[in-house]
């Protein structure tokens, strides 16, 4: 019996595994369709070679596209230099294998070699029909390297292109002049230049846009007025937003954003109302998207009610910490609330339900837990000791003073839970 020779490795593998392919391909098509008639003509009978190379050279560009997506970039590479060093390749070919090769070193993260070999393509085929795409990709790989002056350049250079492509890709190219402005106005977002960014995003919201673009463009305006501390101009922008487009993806941040706008602006019990309004939202928006909402929720909750909690705004902090307590019953997310909740129930003056907190962290916390609960349990023990030894000195301070004067002292004024210190 004759053995098999195992396939050999690097290019020559590649190419068998493509031989292969294409043998196959030309199997199963010969299976499946009658044999054509023989053409007597001459000039006719070398086509089939041209016809059957032209497929191998698409064959191997797709293979290479297809190991740029999986994350081969060995084999990409070698697949689209086996097309590149090809010298019967047509220049569609090459110009697909370059533009395939830029992809690959960009995703790849070589962005050196991708900007190079976008410019070399740009410098070679000036009028193809993908310059717009390839200045596209360019830009945005300048961008990832950080020369975003550069960048935004290339993404004017994308618009001005596309007024030159011919019109039968209307479509594609004015998609294409759509995506590089947004691309510009991401670019100044990312170069802090907020200002110029809010003034792109202001303007590309009111274009005809993708409902989820116009929604994004919205957002980002609102965000980039929040960076530049515009607080009036941000949360006029966030209320519009958060009304025009409330199940966009953003909302949850855009109520944080909110949020802290409003408490910035000294505008308390809007903030307030603010969060309330995000721990309470409709389960069916949460369930679109519960990660993205448990975090927003749980960053808004935790940030505003410290800061109620410190400023002495003690019974907003103590609601907006029960809306948080219920959020989760995870004991990592529950205990450390919970405790939060008895600080709260403490400086309001009731003890019972303080010690009932302190007493149920002390009891949920088992001897495997983790090191933070371990602690908290500690803290909590601590509390409840304070409260034990503040009851024993008021009641002998009582019979001290029941004893030289006869009667019980008068209980101290009870000062506001907002003033509370």
């Amino acid at each position: 019996m004759t053995r098999a020779r195992p396939l050999p490795n690097g290019p020559a593998r590649l190419t068998a595994c493509l031989a292969l392919g294409l043998l196959a391909s030309g199997w199963a098509r010969a299976s499946e369709e009658p044999p054509a008639a023989p053409d007597p003509a001459p000039a006719r009978v070398r086509a089939p070679a041209k016809n059957s190379r032209a497929e191998e050279l698409r064959g191997i560009i797709a293979v290479g596209s297809s190991m740029t997506e999986r994350g081969d970039y060995d084999g990409a590479e070698i697949a689209f230099r086996q097309v590149l060093n090809a010298k019967d390749a047509p220049p569609a070919d090459l110009r697909s294998a370059l533009l395939g090769l830029a992809h690959m070193h960009r995703k790849q993260g070589a962005l050196v070699k991708a900007a190079a070999i976008y410019e070399k393509y740009l410098q070679e085929y000036p009028g193809d029909d993908r310059t717009p795409d390839a200045l596209l990709e360019l830009g945005r790989t300048l961008r990832d390297m950080g020369a975003f002056k550069t960048a935004i350049n290339r993404f004017y250079s994308v618009i001005n292109s596309t007024l030159k492509m011919p019109s039968d890709g209307f479509t594609h190219y004015e998609q294409l002049a759509k995506t590089a402005q947004f691309e510009i106005a991401e670019t100044h977002f990312q170069a802090g230049e907020f200002e110029e960014a809010s003034k792109f995003f202001s303007r590309l919201r009111l274009l005809d846009l993708a409902p989820a673009d116009r929604a994004h463009a919205h957002f980002m305006a609102a965000y980039s007025f929040y960076l530049q501390g515009k607080r009036e101009d941000s949360v006029t922008m966030l209320q519009s937003y958060l009304e025009q487009w409330p199940d966009d993806d953003s909302v949850p941040e855009a109520r944080y954003l909110l949020a802290t706008n409003l408490r910035a602006l000294k505008r308390t019990q809007d903030a307030f109302a603010a969060t309330l309004e995000l721990l309470r939202a409709e389960k069916s928006r949460v369930a679109a998207n519960p990660k993205r909402w448990a975090y927003w929720q749980r960053r808004t909750g935790n940030q505003l009610a410290n800061d109620f909690f410190e400023d002495g705004d003690i019974l907003d902090a103590q609601e907006i910490y029960s809306g948080l307590q219920a959020l989760s019953d995870d004991p990592t997310w529950r205990m450390p609330v919970t405790y939060q909740l008895a600080l709260c129930y403490e400086r309001l003056g009731n003890v019972d339900k303080a010690r009932a907190s302190y007493q149920r962290i002390i009891d949920g916390v088992g001897a495997s837990a983790a090191p933070n609960l371990v602690e908290l349990s500690q803290l909590a023990t601590w509390r409840l000791a304070q409260l034990d030894w503040h009851d024993t000195v008021t009641h002998k301070v009582a019979s001290l003073m029941e004893t030289q004067t006869g009667h019980l002292p008068s209980p101290p004024i009870e000062k506001s839970p907002k003033s509370a210190p």
